[in-house]
């Protein structure tokens, strides 16, 4: 079976229509960029404060909206019958992550206009904003899979928030607590180093570590994803 775009686009369109009736969900988007003006008039410009707006973003756009849709698709019993469709695995993953996609890309754009942050290379910063998102989708996918209804998909993501917004505070302890040094690998931190390797003229062959890194990441939640939509279809 090929890969339809056009049901694709049916799923995005349905998306978006109950994201738009969903008041409690929708608010999240305004969060980072509120930050974003608060720290951009207060003169914040470091590259730990503007990468903890964008982190925050991802976790709270990205997990966070794409876990509630899928949870609402689920609390409703629309999620099965999508799955017993004649759209495949790709086509309802992708079409159920574009709607989270493109607004995680706006709200991360609002939020470095605010914050009046131009990064030195923009293409490779791009680059890893993109495969960052990809992550995040992946890990609301795989949570809203496991909640039964958006209550508990708030409750699900909410260790996620704090771990990816303010974790980059973990790597000050590493040198106290050692097996803290884990943590220098989450996909956070990883983008936080490019976005620091960039400001000191770095090129794309320093950032390819890194990007390798939030790659597999990538393979990774998505492989799990994968396993547990097709565990839930056949459920």
């Amino acid at each position: 079976m090929t890969f339809s775009w056009r049901r694709v686009n049916a799923i995005l369109i349905k998306d978006y229509k109950d994201f738009s009736r969903n008041f409690a969900v929708s608010t999240i988007l305004f969060f980072p960029p509120i930050l974003a003006a608060f720290y951009g008039r207060m003169g914040v410009d470091t590259i730990e404060s503007y990468y903890m707006i964008f982190n925050m973003a991802f976790v709270m756009v990205a997990a966070f909206v794409q876990c509630c849709l899928i949870a609402e698709e689920k609390e409703k019993n629309t999620l099965r019958g999508l799955m017993l469709s004649p759209a495949t695995t790709a086509e309802i993953l992708s079409g159920k992550g574009l709607l989270s996609f493109f607004f995680t890309i706006f709200i991360i754009v609002l939020s470095a206009f605010l914050l009046d942050y131009n990064p030195k290379n923009i293409g490779i910063v791009a680059a890893a904003i993109i495969l960052s998102s990809l992550f995040y989708l992946g890990l609301g996918t795989l949570l809203g899979l496991y909640a039964k209804s958006v209550m508990e998909a708030s409750v699900l993501i909410l260790p996620f928030i704090i771990i990816f917004s303010f974790g980059t505070f973990v790597t000050t302890l590493a040198e106290k607590y050692p097996i803290l040094k884990v943590a220098e690998y989450l996909p956070n931190i990883q983008l936080l180093e490019i976005a620091t390797k960039i400001e000191n003229n770095a090129g794309f062959g320093d950032a390819l570590i890194n990007l390798a890194i939030i790659a597999i990441w990538i393979i990774v939640i998505s492989a799990l994803t994968v396993i547990v939509f097709r565990k839930r279809m056949v459920d």
